[in-house]
């Protein structure tokens, strides 16, 4: 497919639409808000510009919203908090910019989190990370300065957690020790300073985790001095 998207989608019962892998270019229809029923959403690696609909958060029943691999520029809306269903959520890869939305760390279901590869600047908010439910969050290859907030402790695990190729600054969390499980972690290409925390994650994590920081020292990296 390589027509624009279409003005209006009336199908008001449309449960899923998937639309992912096309040539589809032109701007997000504001009539997909109106798409009351929709649960699963894949608008992804198409040539799709423009912004996110302002009202994109009316879409209450969404779980799965796929949207990576476009042109979408503009910032995240705030009103994307308040879809109570939203497990996984996809936006990398494109030209979104703006700081992150504080409201996505109250998201009761958010599960998995894709931002990657965007001109996201600010800071990282707090709840965001202290969320308990959410175990993927990736917000590599963005502007995102400031330091990591401390907050690990109210929360037990993260299956995927790669905040790299940013403007990171301060040190590694202790808290991070806390969660009692993290899969992959990657710090790598920020200004970080300071010693890695022992313990638990990182202890069975390799050098490259931590590469390219201002001055960090112990775990997998040369002792610190």
């Amino acid at each position: 497919l390589s027509a624009p998207s279409p003005p209006t989608l009336a199908a008001s019962r449309l449960t899923v639409l998937n639309v992912a892998d096309n040539q589809i270019s032109g701007p997000i229809p504001s009539s997909l808000a109106a798409l009351s029923s929709l649960m699963h959403l894949e608008l992804g690696n198409n040539q799709i510009s423009g912004t996110i609909p302002t009202d994109f958060g009316n879409l209450r029943k969404l779980s799965r919203a796929l949207l990576g691999r476009n042109r979408i520029s503009g910032v995240i809306p705030a009103s994307v908090g308040h879809m109570t269903r939203l497990a996984d959520l996809d936006l990398s890869e494109n030209r979104i910019s703006g700081e992150i939305p504080a409201s996505l760390g109250f998201m009761p279901v958010l599960s998995s989190l894709y931002l990657d590869s965007n001109r996201l600047t600010g800071h990282i908010p707090a709840a965001l990370l202290a969320s308990r439910g959410l175990s993927i969050l990736n917000l590599s290859r963005n502007a995102i300065e400031g330091e990591i907030p401390d907050v690990f402790g109210y929360r037990s695990y993260y299956t995927a957690l790669d905040l790299s190729n940013n403007q990171l600054r301060g040190s590694v969390p202790k808290t991070l020790v806390t969660a009692a499980y993290v899969g992959h972690l990657d710090l790598s290409h920020n200004h970080l300073c300071g010693a890695i925390p022992a313990g638990s994650p990182f202890d069975h994590l390799e050098a490259a985790s931590f590469a390219n920081n201002d001055c960090l020292c112990g775990g997998p990296l040369p002792a610190c001095r």
